[in-house]
């Protein structure tokens, strides 16, 4: 018997092999998504004394921007910056470099597999992503993957999203551990936004769009794993995600290209429950020369 396997004589029918969600419900489950998500992605919801952050977010007492460090012997490239000052969030975990001046960065990228979510039935999200501004203002230039507990089922895409329009999603193709690079770069007023899939390339994009210095400020670079809110009922519970691995991480801060925490100040986020008393996603300590770090899950919300 084709696909069996025989044991004592009787055979046994080997189950066929997942090829995940059909096209009918990833198109229903893509419907419902950018229902959700059809304004933008809110900037960092930073946590403060006495409750949650309002307004534009900005660091408790950020210390004042500075320049780029002296270039190591690597000509071109930044220095990295030995301090990395911790902050909390409700809605990010990862890593932010900031400045106070327009026009600082012109580059962002990095590398990941995408994680896994494992479902129950409530409604939970995760999305992994790259991305200039949302730190310190309300535009953001960003792109990624998303895993999203739909019907108690994981459902992937990639998705990027450019001020002033919101959420754009792409790829319907996307599986957990599929490798994804993804960067924003910016040339004066054109920013451009480009995913690249290695295992299904169908999931990938490369988009350019405009916005004016005055409107997207490019006043910090990001690597960032998120907990999208929706517009009807807020930040949603964060998916169950398998640990999240940035690799290859760059940015490019006033025509100087260097890695995570190579501008100053650099800020370590993690991400809190909304009584900021106990953790939902950690980063590591950055490692592989300023290039990598990981988050990993402990709770929903």
């Amino acid at each position: 018997m084709a696909g069996s396997l025989v044991l004592g004589g009787e055979a046994m029918v080997t189950p066929p092999a997942r090829t995940g969600p059909s096209a009918s419900f990833l198109a229903a489950a893509r419907t419902a998504l950018v229902r959700y998500l059809h304004t933008a992605h809110p900037q960092i919801a930073l946590v403060r004394p006495g409750g949650p952050a309002t307004g534009p977010a900005a660091p408790a007492a950020p210390a004042a921007p500075t320049a780029p460090a002296a270039p190591s012997r690597g000509a071109g490239k930044l220095a990295k910056t030995a301090a990395t000052a911790h902050t909390s969030s409700y809605n990010w975990s990862g890593y932010a470099d900031v400045s106070g001046t327009t026009g600082t960065f012109t580059e962002v990228s990095g590398q990941w597999q995408t994680p896994g979510v494992r479902c129950s039935r409530e409604d939970e999200i995760v999305s992994n992503w790259v991305g200039l501004d949302g730190f310190a203002d309300s535009t953001v230039e960003q792109d990624g993957t998303v895993g999203w507990c739909f019907e108690d089922t994981p459902t992937y895409f990639t998705w990027y999203e450019m001020a002033p329009a919101g959420t754009v999603e792409v790829g319907k193709a996307v599986r957990a551990g599929d490798r994804i690079t993804a960067r924003v770069l910016r040339e004066g007023t054109r920013f451009k936004l480009s995913l690249t899939d290695a295992n299904h390339p169908a999931n990938g994009f490369s988009v350019t769009r405009t916005c004016s210095l005055s409107a997207c400020k490019v006043t910090s670079a990001e690597w960032i794993c998120e907990r999208p809110a929706y517009p009807t009922t807020g930040i949603a519970p964060l998916a169950r995600y398998t640990p999240w691995k940035l690799l290859d991480a760059t940015e490019t801060a006033r025509g100087v290209t260097g890695t995570i925490s190579s501008f100053s100040p650099s800020y370590r986020i993690a991400m809190n429950d909304s009584t900021n008393s106990y953790g939902l996603s950690a980063p590591s300590v950055i490692g592989g020369g300023g290039t990598m770090f990981s988050t990993r899950w402990r709770d929903s919300y």
